[in-house]
């Protein structure tokens, strides 16, 4: 039933799931819920087992068979298959646990609440080797820790140079709003920078480091070369391309409403919350801005064909048209400016619930949004239109 849940949500969200799985541990409330109450040993053996069940109902074939100690198939029927390959993440904190992970998890997360920074070397060891002796890169087992307010830029970049944890959750406090600002705004892009630096390599631009002041150039944008068609664009072809607009017509028809309602919230019609709660269903929050923002949710609205991700068109593009190359580049660089400024703007009308004087920041990065978003759907469409007609570019 979970694997089958799992997939069905990762279907629904356009394959945004992952799933997290511990061993136990609360046996009391597994009791309660007239679960078993397993041994250490019997937790770890039914936890592996109860990934091969998962991973066996998620992958298109035939009837499944497993015979295990504590979960058995007896010819059960593999599917729904995930819209993306779900990554199986363990809390786990024991020494088997850990080289179950190191042997079959795509990744780790653990808590400073449970294991603080000075224990995090062994447990770490204990995945790496356990990795390699299956056969596995460490680097394949990410490593993802939960902090609080008390960590630095520094730590959580230490973190990452001596430990290989290349993501964090932070607990904040309810309403605690500052805190997540100033760990967005300052902590993050910091500790990318630090451990850029430690690397040798020039530092990633952070979608949070101001991005309503960074400039859109027109002007610098490179222009794929002019030249006849080589072929008649199929009836798919030009579905594709309509497409397209159709789906960038929606999202300035949600920039309009989004600016109509925020609008109103500057004016004191309306309270932030209405349109943060606008901004969080939009098409515009919930893409994934890979190609022609065709975002999960609306192109299964808009199409019946499977998802235009950038791992599936961006290739086929850059394959087809060598010349597209800088221009997909730059659509790319533009997709992660846009995305930084939705996520700004969110921030910046949480901030305002507790600090009227932010208003002017909303307003300030809602027409940045408004501006950059009008002409990068404008040059996406000038670009790719006749490219992704005459290849027929669908999935």
């Amino acid at each position: 039933m979970l694997a089958r849940s799992v997939a069905t949500l990762d279907i629904l969200s356009g394959g945004r799931v992952e799933l997290g799985l511990g061993a136990g541990a609360f046996w009391d409330a597994i009791v309660a819920m007239d679960g078993p109450r397993r041994t250490p040993g019997e937790a770890v053996t039914s936890l592996r087992e109860a990934m091969s069940v998962l991973r066996a109902l998620w992958s298109p074939g035939e009837r499944v068979h497993i015979q295990g100690k504590h979960y058995r198939l007896e010819g059960a029927r593999p599917g729904p298959v995930p819209a993306h390959p779900v990554g199986i993440w363990l809390g786990v904190y024991g020494a088997r646990a850990l080289r179950l992970t190191g042997r079959l998890a795509d990744g780790w997360l653990g808590s400073a609440a449970y294991v603080p920074p000075s224990g995090l070397g062994t447990l770490m060891r204990t995945i790496d080797e356990a990795a390699t002796a299956a056969g596995r890169s460490p680097s394949a087992v990410r490593r993802v820790y939960i902090v609080d307010t008390g960590f630095t830029a520094a730590d959580l970049a230490e973190l990452t140079r001596e430990h290989g944890v290349s993501g964090f959750l932070m607990n904040v406090a309810p309403g605690d709003s500052g805190a997540l600002m100033r760990f967005a705004g300052e902590t993050v892009p910091a500790v990318r920078a630090a451990v850029a630096e430690e690397r040798g390599e020039a530092p990633a631009q952070a979608v949070w480091a101001d991005p309503a002041d960074r400039p859109v150039d027109p002007a610098g944008r490179p222009r794929a070369k002019g030249r006849p068609a080589r072929q008649e664009p199929s009836t798919a072809g030009r579905r594709a391309a309509a497409t397209l607009v159709t789906v960038h017509d929606h999202l300035r028809a949600e920039l309009d409403e989004l600016q109509r309602v925020v609008t109103d919230v500057l004016a004191g019609r309306d309270e932030p919350a209405a349109a943060r709660s606008l901004l969080n269903t939009m098409t515009l929050r919930q893409n994934y801005w890979s190609l022609g923002a065709f975002c999960a949710t609306y192109c299964r609205l808009v199409t019946n064909h499977h998802l235009l991700e950038d791992e599936v068109m961006f290739p086929r593009l850059r394959e087809a048209e060598p010349d597209l190359a800088p221009v997909l580049d730059r659509l790319e660089k533009e997709h992660d400016l846009i995305a930084g400024l939705i996520v700004r703007l969110d921030l910046a009308l949480v901030a305002m619930v507790d600090d009227p004087s932010r208003l002017e920041e909303v307003r300030r990065v809602l027409d940045r949004l408004g501006e950059c978003l009008l002409s990068h759907l404008s040059y996406e469409e000038e670009q790719l239109l006749g490219p992704i007609a005459e290849h027929s570019v669908v999935v």
